[in-house]
C-alpha cells in the first residue's frame, strides 16, 4: 500500500466578482475536500485569506504564512488550490514560497487546471501564465483606479463599507447622520478648547455614555480628511464639519506630540520646540530635586529625544522658555505686522521689476552680438537677477487677514489671562498659535519662533 498524502487546502477571495463567479470561500473549500476525497488525500488543515488580492505582498495573506510555517514543519505534502490565480498572481513571492517547498519535498496541485511545478518546462509554463496574470492586474487595477477617481470627483462614495461615524450614504453620496451629528460637532468644539484628543474622548464618555462613539471613531474625526468635506483631490466632496484650515491645524498638531506620564499635567510646550542637530522635536521630563530643609521640588525641563543615541543638546526649562515666550510674542508680531505694511506701501509704488527684464534682454543681445565678454555678461547677468527676485519678493504682499486670529489671540492684557490658565489649556494656547520654537546652534540658546497662519 503506497504512502497516504498529507495534503493541504488552501482558499483565496478577494472580490464581489469572485463571488458571483462561484470562487467563493464556501465553494472552493467544497471542491477541494471533493478532490482530496476522491484521491484518498489526508486533509492536515483548511488555510483561507479572505479578501486578499493574490498580488498582494505574502505578508498580508496570514493564512499562506501560516500554510508554509507548517510546509516548514514537514506537516505537508502536498497543497491543493483551485486555480493558479488563487495561489499566486506575484512572481517574486511565487518564487520564494516554491523554494520553501522544495526544501520540504512539497509540492502544489490545481484541481482545474494542469500545471506541473516539477519539471522545467511545467516552471517555465507557470512563470509565463504568472507573468500574464500579473500584467492582466495591472491593467484592471489602473481601470479601478481610473474609475475611482472619477467617482471621487463628483462625490461619490468609493467604498462598499459603512460611511465613517457622523455620515451615511444616501443616493450614493455622503450626507451627515442628523442622529449623531451633534456628538461630532460636540467633539470639534471641545477638541478646540483644549486641543487634546485624550480629553475630548473623556469628554464625550462623560456626557453621552453608551451612546458616546468608541475610542477609535473619535480618534479619527482628527485624521480622517472626510471630516473636511475633502476626497483626494476633491475639496467637495461632501458636506464638511471642520474647515480644512480647521483639518491642517489639527493635523499640525497631533504630530508627534508627548503625553505627560501618569498623573502629571501635561507638558506645556509638548513637541514644539525643534532640535537644530536633527530636526527632531524636544521632549518633556520631570526631574526631582532635594532642598535644603529636607523637602523635594519637581521642575519640568526640556531635551531632545536622540540626546543619549546621537548628540548632546541645550536643555531649557519650562519656566524658562514660558518666561521667554510672554516677553517676545507681542514684539515679534508687531515687527511681523510692520513687514506687511512696509511691503504693502512698496508695492503701491511703480514696479520696477519691467525695467531690469528689459536691461537683462539687452544684456543677452550684446552678449549674442559679441560686444562684451563672458566673465562680464555672467557677472551682470547674476546682478540683474538678484534685482529681480528682491522687486518680485517685495510686491508679494502678505494679506493682513492671516494673521487676523494672532492679533485676536494676543490682543489686550493676554499675559494676564494667560497666566489664570491651568497647563492644559496653556499647551492648547501655545499649540493653536505657534508652529515651532528655534533653538540657536552656537549660543544654545532660544532664538526664536515661527506663528500659525492661515496660509499653515
Amino acid at each position: 500500500m503506497g504512502k497516504v498524502l498529507r495534503c493541504a487546502i488552501y482558499i483565496r477571495v478577494s472580490t464581489e466578482e469572485q463571488n458571483l463567479n462561484g470562487l467563493s470561500l464556501p465553494a472552493q473549500r467544497k471542491a477541494l475536500t471533493e478532490f482530496a476525497q476522491a484521491n484518498d488525500y489526508t486533509i492536515v488543515g483548511y488555510y483561507a485569506d479572505e479578501g486578499i488580492s493574490a498580488r498582494k505582498p505574502m505578508k498580508h495573506r496570514k493564512d499562506l504564512l501560516r500554510l508554509l510555517e507548517d510546509v516548514k514543519k514537514d506537516k505537508i505534502d502536498m497543497i491543493l488550490v483551485t486555480k493558479l490565480d488563487r495561489w499566486f498572481r506575484n512572481i517574486k513571492d511565487y518564487n520564494i514560497t516554491e523554494e520553501i517547498l522544495r526544501a520540504h519535498n512539497c509540492y502544489w496541485k490545481t484541481i482545474f487546471e494542469n500545471y506541473d511545478s516539477s519539471t522545467a518546462n511545467g516552471q517555465m509554463v507557470i512563470n509565463i501564465m504568472l507573468s500574464v496574470n500579473q500584467a492582466e492586474c495591472d491593467r484592471t487595477s489602473e481601470r479601478i483606479k481610473a474609475v475611482l477617481d472619477y467617482k471621487r470627483s463628483i462625490g461619490e462614495v468609493t467604498s462598499g463599507r459603512c460611511a465613517c461615524y457622523g455620515y451615511k450614504v444616501k443616493d450614493n453620496r455622503l450626507i451627515k447622520d442628523e442622529s449623531v451629528s451633534h456628538i461630532v460637532e460636540d467633539a470639534y468644539k471641545h477638541y478646540f478648547s483644549c486641543y487634546s484628543i485624550r480629553s475630548t474622548i473623556k469628554y464625550l464618555n462623560g456626557r453621552y455614555g453608551d451612546a458616546a462613539p468608541s475610542d477609535n471613531q473619535v480618534d479619527r474625526f482628527f485624521k480622517n480628511e472626510t471630516y473636511a468635506g475633502k476626497d483626494g483631490s476633491n475639496l467637495n466632496y461632501c458636506e464638511p464639519y471642520i474647515s480644512l484650515e480647521q483639518f491642517n491645524k489639527i493635523r499640525q498638531i497631533t504630530v508627534s506630540k508627548v503625553y505627560a506620564s501618569g498623573n502629571y499635567e501635561p507638558y506645556i510646550f509638548s513637541s514644539l520646540i525643534k532640535c537644530p542637530w536633527c530636526g527632531n522635536n524636544y521632549t518633556g521630563y520631570r526631574k526631582k530635586q532635594k532642598l535644603k530643609n529636607g523637602g523635594e521640588s519637581i521642575y519640568v525641563k526640556y531635551r531632545c529625544g536622540n540626546k543619549f543615541k546621537r548628540h548632546s543638546c541645550a536643555h531649557f526649562t519650562e519656566y524658562k522658555i514660558e518666561e521667554y515666550m510672554l516677553t517676545h510674542v507681542s514684539a515679534r508680531l508687531e515687527r511681523e505686522m510692520a513687514d506687511i505694511e512696509f511691503r504693502k506701501q512698496k508695492a503701491q509704488k511703480p514696479d520696477q521689476s519691467e525695467a531690469v527684464r528689459r536691461e537683462m534682454d539687452r544684456l543677452n543681445l550684446l552678449f549674442q552680438k559679441g560686444r562684451i565678454t563672458e566673465a562680464y555678461y555672467d557677472e551682470q547677468y547674476e546682478i540683474l537677477e538678484k534685482k529681480l527676485s528682491e522687486y518680485t519678493r517685495d510686491c508679494s504682499c502678505v494679506p493682513e487677514e492671516l494673521y487676523r486670529e494672532l492679533l485676536d489671540a494676543f490682543s489686550g492684557s493676554w499675559q494676564e489671562l494667560y497666566l489664570t490658565l491651568d497647563k492644559a489649556h496653556k499647551q492648547a494656547f501655545w499649540k493653536s498659535t505657534i508652529r515651532d520654537i528655534q533653538i540657536d546652534k552656537e549660543t544654545h540658546q532660544i532664538s526664536g519662533f515661527h506663528f500659525i497662519t492661515k496660509l499653515e
